[in-house]
């Protein structure tokens, strides 16, 4: 991946894939705002609809500032793998995110057509294996992140990673300001993923409550647990609480032990989603994003 591509973003950010969130419209809207645009291919709830979607996003973000990217998980618990990567594969998809597995059986095949593999990282031994299988950008999934959480510092996940890779570098968790944009990049990332704040848009599939949670919360009203997805993860506490997943006293169910109606209801949210604020158009979050990260960049420049 050529890095001087990066720069022809209004702003260097990857407006993340989020389970039950990130649809067609928030897609296309990023896209158009000038910045990457992704969805989890299992949002699209079966393989004939991920195909319609993928043909809609295509049609709609043409001569686009920005780009699209699909997301595959790759754990074989996912029955749909196989048949979604040859569904992207198809449509020709310019980025595709490998996440939880080998992107190894992804890379031959998308850069068969020239498009880019990325693949999600939590781990410094994850990395390199990434690397060894060919990927072009590494995603460093870091502390705080919403959702599926890493829980390495970004700035030493950055040093450690640079030491052996010098190709792009993207990083998630609690990043959502233009100004923490600009600081990953001084501190030697080329893009950042941003979550949290683009649920609380029109465009979002989020229901109009979980908007509503996360422009009035805060650091403090996140919490990660691993009863919801086995895996640990951030979420908004009101929302754990609703479920019973969290206790009035602070208490949490044990790993993995709710059921997978509350994937729906447990609103997962990031360490930086004070930033939030309000629910805002994709295209005004975009624009502030690039204002801010102008300013800082300004800043850093002096």
């Amino acid at each position: 991946m050529d890095t001087k591509a990066i720069s022809l973003f209004k702003v260097p950010v990857v407006a993340a894939p989020m389970f039950l969130v990130s649809g067609i419209e928030l897609v296309v809207a990023a896209a158009n705002a000038g910045i990457v645009g992704s969805f989890p291919t299992l949002n699209a709830r079966t393989p004939g609809l991920l195909d319609a979607w993928l043909a809609e996003i295509k049609d709609r973000t043409r001569g686009a500032s920005g780009l699209f990217a699909a997301n595959l998980i790759l754990h074989p618990s996912n029955g749909r793998r196989d048949d979604d990567l040859d569904i992207v594969i198809n449509h020709r998809v310019p980025w595709v995110i490998t996440s939880v597995g080998s992107p190894v059986n992804v890379v031959e095949r998308v850069h068969a057509y020239g498009g880019q593999v990325l693949a999600d990282v939590a781990t410094v031994r994850h990395a390199r294996k990434a690397i060894q299988a060919g990927v072009d950008m590494l995603v460093l999934l870091t502390a705080g992140a919403g959702g599926n959480t890493g829980w390495i510092n970004p700035f030493a996940f950055i040093e450690e990673v640079r030491g052996f890779w010098s190709g792009p570098l993207a990083v998630a968790g609690c990043l959502s300001t233009g100004r923490q944009v600009r600081a990953i990049q001084v501190a030697g990332a080329d893009m950042a993923y941003i979550g949290t704040p683009f649920i609380a848009t029109p465009e979002s599939m989020a229901l109009p409550a979980y908007k509503e949670a996360l422009a009035s919360a805060g650091a403090d009203d996140i919490v990660k647990t691993d009863a919801v997805t086995g895996i640990p993860a951030n979420f908004l506490k009101s929302s754990l609480l609703a479920q019973g997943i969290m206790q009035a006293d602070g208490s949490l169910l044990p790993k993995g032990s709710s059921d997978l109606a509350s994937w729906k209801t447990a609103w997962s949210a990031g360490q930086g989603v004070a930033s939030v604020g309000a629910v805002e158009t994709v295209a005004r979050r975009v624009e502030i994003l690039h204002q801010e990260w102008l300013q800082a960049t300004e800043g850093v420049a002096r």
